[in-house]
């Protein structure tokens, strides 16, 4: 397919969003043939990714240019239903795919990745929210390619701290688990998550890595554009760096489709550059801050900034 300048998503409802959307929000549509190669491997693999799920917009050049995916566990639909994502709300079929850590695992292996993540639906219908899953996900991966670092986006496990101890048991290299938004929009974009809880789950895995349990990086993610001030950021950031979080992720809400929350605003890159301004001031050691940032686009790099 030739290239094409596209642009995202779907009209909005908001009369003042009926206009083009600005050119910061326009990306480079092209499939080569790293994108088909990883498609075909993903496919025959019968594996998930938030990639597809989530209707990233990074989709093309991470498959494409970068042969790269967010590989999606425990399944293709959550048991919450957020207002801000794409990804399939209902009632899962029960238990978990035995097979789908040594799946992962080999195509973390024929992508050749350096760093692989790893992330999954909400599985509130499982004990441990699928914790002990999560696991056998990363050993598999260090059994096969033991120079690969995983990073895994963990859901909140309702929070219960013994499900946290299992993944981190399995020596993540890169613990993360998404704030998503400030705490005034939880009850709208995430009904079925708590801010404070969210929080605690942040903190506890600072404290064991304070206790030497867990010697990897803490990192989380923000969208804006979805009703939040600069101030709220500002004050959701201290939050999160009180925390003991190093790696912070702030991006452009997209609304997925007409069923889910429109967009508020659209969000100018000079404000991103504030926020990430803003981060780094409050001791955070790597922001990635702009309109088409999401939590895993360029993970690799989010890792390489000293401590």
């Amino acid at each position: 397919m030739s290239d094409s300048l596209i642009q995202l998503g779907k009209s909005l409802p908001s009369e003042r969003l009926r206009k083009p959307r600005p050119d910061w929000l326009r990306i480079r549509l092209a499939t080569p043939r790293r994108y088909h190669e990883v498609t075909r491997l993903v496919e025959g693999l019968s594996l998930n990714t938030v990639c597809q799920e989530a209707r990233c917009p990074n989709i093309y050049e991470c498959w494409g240019e970068h042969g790269t995916a967010t590989i999606m566990i425990l399944g293709d639909i959550c048991t919450r239903r957020c207002g801000f994502c794409a990804v399939t709300s209902g009632r899962p079929r029960p238990g978990v795919e035995e097979d789908e850590p040594e799946n992962v695992a080999r195509a973390v292996a024929e992508m050749g990745l350096r760093h692989a993540v790893i992330t999954s639906v909400d599985r509130d219908d499982l004990a441990d929210g699928g914790a002990a899953h999560f696991a056998r996900v990363i050993e598999a991966i260090h059994r096969r390619t033991p120079g690969t670092a995983v990073e895994v986006l963990t859901p909140d496990f309702r929070g219960v701290p013994e499900a946290m101890d299992i993944v981190l048991g399995a020596a993540p290299e890169v613990y993360s688990h998404n704030m998503e938004t400030v705490p005034r929009l939880y009850a709208t974009a995430r009904p079925g998550s708590r801010y404070e809880r969210s929080l605690r789950l942040l903190e506890s895995v600072a404290e064991q890595r304070q206790k030497g349990v867990f010697s990897g990086r803490l990192k989380t993610g923000i969208m804006v554009g979805l009703g939040e001030g600069p101030e709220e950021v500002r004050e959701t950031l201290q939050d999160i760096r009180d925390t003991g979080v190093e790696i912070l992720t702030i991006g452009q809400y997209l609304q997925p489709t007409s069923a889910h929350l429109p967009v508020d605003r659209w969000v100018h890159p000079d404000e991103f550059s504030s926020y990430r301004d803003f981060a780094l001031g409050l001791g955070f050691s790597h922001c990635e801050s702009g309109p088409l940032v999401r939590s895993s686009y360029h993970a690799h790099e989010h890792v390489a900034a000293p401590r």
